[in-house]
């Protein structure tokens, strides 16, 4: 899959099958379109194309509204990769590209520069200047400029909106087997290890403390995972506390990970975490000591989840 940064950037003389769409998560529900468009594509000899926004449209136009994504673009990218597409197109949304009206959008993006041949588009989508465009519209313009267009059931796009909804309150609520059974891959966070107050290693549990920069990224639970990541090319094993860390008075929310059987240095590398398991929720512990025994506790149930379940 070729990754494009702007539809200026795109151009191919190969007639394409396209769809649009955020596809955050890219959960069975986006799985299941995606294969039918690369399915439908390579069944007709053509390109198979996805058109993103980035930023969010929401974050553009609803400057107050607060959006928590399931992806941050990166891993939406990397996921994406697995799905066989040949191009994955992000356009920068901005509110100049909003007020594109709907002709110019089927003329100048997905005739003149797609080259398209096929439209596979969800049902009810709405689409340029106002949200002027739909169906009957798109349906028009394909007999007009020689493409077709397939409007995917409600049924089907309910059933994305519905599980990317799941997901989400999954997460928020600590219920991360559901959560993980939706995406069909396990929960994510990418950051890079910053410098914390290096309590944990004094108390014999260190940790890397994770920075996740993008702010729009969806945050789950506050508590105890069990967690994975591949270390140059070396999968570990570990837990990771998200949370104020209320024992010491902390005041803001930091995400530390421990792994067991590890003692490499970390800082400023760039790491991927993936969430297997909650354990339980942040409590406040009246000491340290209490804080300890409970760390202990956490790391043996968290090695034995691992021994029964992987």
């Amino acid at each position: 899959m070729k990754i494009v940064k702007h539809i200026a950037n795109f151009s191919t003389d190969e007639k394409t099958f396209v769809t649009i769409g955020t596809f955050d998560g890219v959960h069975f529900g986006h799985q299941k379109i995606l294969e039918k468009l690369v399915s439908e594509a390579k069944e007709a000899g053509k390109k198979a194309v996805l058109l993103t926004f980035f930023p969010h449209p929401r974050m553009v136009l609803q400057k107050d509204a607060t959006i928590e994504l399931i992806n941050t673009i990166d891993e939406r990218a990397k996921l994406l990769k697995k799905t066989g597409l040949d191009y994955l197109i992000i356009h920068p949304f901005s509110k100049e590209f909003s007020k594109t009206t709907a002709l110019e959008f089927v003329k100048d993006i997905l005739v003149d520069t797609f080259n398209i041949s096929k439209l596979i588009i969800g049902y009810d989508h709405h689409f340029g200047k106002n949200r002027e465009g739909n169906i009957e519209q798109l349906t028009e313009y394909s007999h007009k400029y020689n493409f077709t267009v397939e409007e995917i059931p409600a049924q089907d796009i309910d059933d994305v909106s519905v599980s990317s909804t799941k997901v989400r309150r999954a997460l928020a609520a600590g219920n991360l087997k559901t959560a993980n059974n939706y995406l069909g891959y396990n929960f994510m966070l990418n950051g890079v290890v910053v410098n914390g107050k290096k309590l944990g290693g004094k108390i014999g549990y260190p940790t890397a403390n994770i920075d996740v920069k993008e702010a729009y990224k969806l945050i789950p639970k506050t508590g105890v995972y069990v967690v994975r990541s591949f270390i140059e090319n070396n999968l570990v094993f570990g837990m990771m506390n998200i949370g104020n860390r209320p024992t010491v008075n902390g005041n803001h929310q930091t995400i530390e990970v421990h792994f067991f059987d590890f003692n490499e240095d970390l800082y400023h590398k760039s790491l991927t975490v993936e969430l297997i398991y909650f354990l339980r929720d942040e409590h406040k512990f009246d000491s340290l000591d209490s804080l300890v025994l409970q760390l202990k506790e956490d790391e043996n149930m968290a090695r034995a989840y691992l021994k029964n379940n992987l």
